[in-house]
């Protein structure tokens, strides 16, 4: 059975996302990219922003399950509120879109992408190049993480709930 899943890496001023489809254990890379609402100064517009761009980007694509990072506990608690908007949007558009939920910690995905849960960025991104077969390509920091959010689910036999 085939899959078409969507990875996405919140962030209030780039989201990235990552579309694969897996057929039996074959990954293959449909397409990737970052939503930019860096100058976008007021949260609601911000918000929208990403909303509107994510329910292009679903309608297009037609993914069956959507796989989001779960949002990490921050320091600064007004970034975790921020993102915490941000990841409701997202929410919002799967479930518009009638797609299956997934959410993933970044130790989970970054043990499925790179096989250890301490992996660094470069370290995901290196992974995710070799197994979507992508070396040409040089990919951003926010669609490699999306990309690996989207790996993760593809690897993971047991869903996790969405949290």
């Amino acid at each position: 059975m085939e899959e078409r899943i969507i990875g996405i890496d919140p962030g209030s001023r780039y989201t990235g996302y990552g579309i694969i489809e897996k057929q039996g254990t074959k990954l293959k890379h449909i397409a990737s990219g970052v939503i930019t609402t860096v100058k976008i100064p007021d949260l609601a517009d911000t918000v929208y922003a990403i909303h509107e761009q994510l329910q292009s980007i679903l309608e297009t694509y037609q993914p069956n399950i959507l796989a989001v990072e779960k949002v990490f506990h921050s320091v600064n608690a007004h970034s975790s509120l921020v993102l915490g908007h941000v990841r409701g949007v997202i929410l919002l558009a799967a479930k518009q879109a009638n797609v299956t939920l997934l959410s993933f910690s970044p130790t989970a995905i970054k043990s499925a992408t790179v096989g250890t849960g301490r992996a660094e960025k470069k370290q995901v991104a290196y992974m995710v190049s070799i197994l979507l077969n992508l070396r040409s390509e040089p990919l951003k920091e926010d669609q490699a993480d999306a990309l690996a959010v989207a790996i993760c689910a593809a690897n993971t036999q047991t869903y996790t709930t969405l949290s």
